[in-house]
């Protein structure tokens, strides 16, 4: 959500920060600010609203050789939780007359209690924040040692934080820590620069070190040092970041999101590329670090998730027990560690998270370890929280995915489940001839999503009928009814338009009291079981004036006939539809947003990694 970027080095510090918050703009955010050493001491500018504001907020500053000689920092781009989206609530946050400036990510839960405790010993705050509170804290402990006070402050923190502070008493030194919000310290030559997403380091470099929670680290230069908060020194592995900085450029794309609904043919090929062995009918997931005899010991596969992740969840339930006969269930994440769920050693649990560091997954894969089931991570982001703890899992290698929806790392995530339900099912009792016609069936989905791709402007005349809506339902049954959810998603997340999903034999046990003239719906309606019945829901909307758009199958001229617009996409077996139609859905969704003037890349009041709960 928030983004931290921190720099220790040689170079000057302001351009490095300012360059970092940029490539943090696609997470989400309010407001901006960066805190430098000088020869004045530390010197910290915000302000409301974008980057861009606060570049003009600086002024001459940038030109000024006192201040561009300052070669330690820390910058954030906040989004508000505890107060709102104003310069005074921008961070960093000082304390102790200005001599400690920190940056935080997360939420301190007590911070009523320490707010009160610290305005006792007479100390004045200036924001609504709990994260200045954090800053007070760590100066009430302040005796010269920095990294010693922060680890004090930390002591008394209830909640979750990733933290960068310095003081104008030790200027060549920053001090990081983590617990459940992500920092990455990347190693350069003579210079370290810390983000809390490698977006922001990778123009710099390659080599990263990831924090563990309850990690504190000292930074000068080039050196690091990680301890934990009980002082206990480790090491933790240099990784590689396996994406280069083109690729989280929009590549002459419009928009980030359109660029990656392109990039789909080529993300999914490799999410299952050496994954997938078509002769014999089954899948190779080395990651899961299982064998055959331990696969058919589980009883149920349990997947976690959020949002999109959670939709992507849904197909995955259909399809292991579809082709595994094996109980299949989906939770929701937030939920799932506060009603002491029943899970135990006979469940696989997949958590599923595009970042890896989704709050509310990453605890429930702790209560699923805590619980002793079978853990593994199902994430596009090498070296995140949720795949270091699971130990386990999937890398989607859908490489960086910039804009806040989400495309390409759903038809990632729902070709990996495919993947998984399969090799699942050899396990059992699925013949060889049958798997060896699945899997065959999954490599063909990136020639049929190019399919889609290539019918983008027929869809963009489409959307030109649904920018003056406010409301749409989405409707479809089995396999189809987890890509209305993923739909309705979309067009809510980007056009900002009111839509609701529903199994479409619900309409009429409630919803259809709604069907008008101006409430159109999107059908899923191409071939496969259920769309008989669907046509059929179809035809009671129409009934009652509601224009209707179908996704369906080529050349389905029944289908075509029951809808006053439709959507084509090849014929392909239900399991894989869901992939295709939410490919036609993402660039519809798309082309209403643009059409009705909307920020698409950065929704207001979304952002990408939701590290709070």
């Amino acid at each position: 959500m928030c983004g931290i970027v921190a720099y220790a080095g040689v170079r000057a510090a302001t351009p490095i920060l300012l360059q970092g918050l940029r490539k943090l703009e696609y997470r989400g955010y309010d407001s901006a600010g960066i805190a430098v050493h000088s020869e004045d001491g530390i010197k910290i500018y915000k302000q409301e609203g974008k980057v861009a504001n606060l570049v003009d907020s600086l002024g001459d500053y940038q030109g000024d050789p006192k201040h561009s000689e300052s070669h330690v920092g820390i910058a954030h781009t906040r989004w508000a939780t505890h107060g709102p989206p104003t310069t005074k609530n921008a961070h960093p946050h000082p304390a102790g007359n200005g001599r400690i400036a920190l940056v935080h990510n997360g939420i301190i839960e007590n911070y009523r209690g320490l707010k009160a405790k610290l305005e006792a010993e007479g100390r004045v705050f200036l924001s609504d924040t709990d994260s200045e509170v954090l800053a007070h804290l760590v100066d009430y402990h302040y005796d010269g040692d920095l990294a010693l006070a922060l680890t004090k402050a930390l002591k008394e923190v209830d909640g979750t934080y990733g933290v960068a502070c310095m003081s104008e008493e030790e200027p060549g030194k920053l001090v990081v820590a983590r617990r459940g919000s992500p920092i990455v310290i990347g190693l350069g030559d003579g210079e370290t620069i810390v983000a809390s997403d490698a977006s922001a380091i990778i123009s710099h470099t390659r080599q990263a070190i990831y924090l563990d929670d309850n990690d504190i680290a000292v930074i000068q230069g080039g050196k690091v040092d990680v301890k934990t908060l009980d002082a206990s020194p480790v090491q933790r592995d240099i990784a590689d970041i396996d994406w280069s900085a083109d690729a989280a450029e929009k590549g002459g794309y419009e928009h980030y999101m359109l660029k990656e609904i392109f990039e789909q043919p080529e993300a999914i090929r490799n999410a299952t590329r050496g994954r997938i062995d078509a002769d014999q009918g089954t899948a190779v997931l080395s990651g899961l670090a299982l064998s055959p005899r331990e696969l058919v010991d589980f009883h149920r596969l349990l997947i976690v998730g959020c949002g999109t992740s959670l939709n992507a969840g849904l197909v995955g339930e259909y399809a292991v027990e579809d082709f595994a006969a094996m109980l299949g269930e989906v939770e929701q994440a937030a939920e799932f560690r506060y009603r002491n769920p029943i899970v135990g050693s006979k469940d696989l649990v997949v958590a599923i998270s595009q970042s890896g560091e989704t709050a509310d997954t990453l605890a429930a894969v702790r209560e699923a370890i805590n619980k002793g089931a079978m853990v593994a991570g199902l994430v596009n982001v090498v070296g995140s929280t949720i795949a270091r703890e699971a130990g386990r899992g999937i890398y989607l290698h859908a490489g960086p995915e910039i804009s806040v929806a989400s495309t390409k790392a759903f038809t990632c995530q729902v070709s990996v489940l495919l993947s998984i339900a399969l090799k699942l099912a050899r396990g059992r009792r699925m013949s060889l001839e049958e798997g060896q016609r699945i899997a065959n069936e999954i490599l063909r989905v990136p020639d049929l999503v190019q399919q889609v791709l290539e019918k983008n402007d027929e869809i963009a005349k489409v959307a030109e009928n649904f920018v003056k809506f406010d409301n749409m339902f989405y409707i479809g049954r089995g396999y189809m009814f987890p890509v209305a959810l993923e739909g309705a998603l979309k067009i809510k997340e980007i056009s900002y338009i009111h839509a609701e999903a529903y199994n479409a034999a619900e309409l009429k046990h409630g919803p259809i009291a709604l069907l008008e003239e101006n409430m159109p719906v999107v059908a899923l309606m191409n071939k496969g079981p259920g769309k008989e019945k669907t046509v059929g829901n179809v035809e009671e909307c129409r009934a009652r004036k509601a224009p209707v758009l179908g996704v369906i199958t080529e050349g389905d001229d029944e289908a075509r006939e029951a809808c006053d617009w439709v959507i084509e996409i090849p014929e392909c077996p239900h399991y894989t539809a869901t992939i295709v139609a939410t490919t036609a859905l993402q660039l519809f969704s798309y082309h209403v947003a643009r059409l009705r003037g909307c920020p698409i890349d950065q929704p207001r009041n979304l952002a990408k990694s939701v590290t709070v709960e």
